[in-house]
């Protein structure tokens, strides 16, 4: 079964800066959309940024000009660097991977990692 491995989560003070990564354990899918959601607490989980395969990004208006999300197709990795951070980005953040693949038909799939937490300080 695949897993989605993320890292980067912790303990910043405002203004800081967090990188997260998140890598599948293997690489036999296509990937269609790499996702990042957070969940602050009390609260449901939201979508935070999107990259298509075609490299489109899509992002949440409350961390536009402040998050970057990218992939690195050799390392099979997608990250998302977070900077000036807020104490209103304090939440647990997950990585989302739409992929499919091709079994004579096409099957899709939908992969989340297990969360990572970020907490930011006032």
């Amino acid at each position: 079964q695949v897993r989605l491995v993320e890292s980067g989560g912790g303990l910043v003070q405002a203004g800081g800066s967090l990188t997260l990564s998140c890598a599948p354990s293997e690489s036999t899918f296509t990937i269609n959309t790499i996702s990042w959601y957070r969940q602050p607490p009390g609260q449901q989980r939201e979508m935070v940024a999107t990259v298509g395969s075609d490299g489109t990004t899509n992002y949440a208006n409350s961390v536009k000009g402040r998050f970057t999300i990218s992939s690195d197709n050799a390392k099979n990795t997608a990250y998302l660097q977070m900077n000036s951070l807020k104490p209103e980005d304090t939440a647990v953040y997950y990585c989302n991977i739409a992929a499919s693949r091709d079994y004579g038909f096409i099957w899709d799939y939908d992969f989340w990692g297990q969360g990572t937490q970020v907490t930011v300080s006032s």
